[in-house]
């Protein structure tokens, strides 16, 4: 009885962690995943109120919850507002950036391979680059 009652009194007396999250947080959670939906960004990263990760792409999106496709295993998972901390752009190189990137390389090859017979005079080995 005395346990109890000093168990009790310790569950009182201590503050308890409150993870609800407030309706302003909620509504920005929303708006973010609703911008990244419109933006056509649907791969993204959530992080959840108890600190775990999910990546994947949004499938829909709903006044409560939204859908997450994780992309690894291809299983569906319904998402709520209220159990998410953060949405972001799942990071990794897009497609846009690596054509950039091979635009770049091909652009330097090309240009090495113009500009190196004409500084190297048909020949001459004594500059810099030859």
């Amino acid at each position: 009885m005395s346990l109890a009652l000093i168990m009790i009194a310790l569950n009182l007396a201590l503050p308890s962690q409150v993870t609800a999250q407030s309706n302003t947080d909620i509504e920005k959670v929303r708006a973010r995943v609703q911008m990244l939906t419109a933006s056509g960004d649907s791969k993204v990263e959530v992080k959840f109120v108890d600190k775990t990760k999910l990546k994947g792409s949004i499938t829909s999106v709903g006044p409560a919850s939204f859908n997450l496709t994780d992309s690894k295993t291809g299983t569906s998972h319904s998402i709520a507002y209220s159990e998410v901390d953060s949405v972001s752009k799942a990071s990794g190189v897009s497609t846009k950036t690596w054509l950039i990137i091979g635009g770049i390389a091909a652009g330097a090859v090309t240009t090495w391979l113009v500009v190196k017979p004409a500084v190297c005079d048909g020949g001459a080995q004594t500059r810099g680059i030859c």
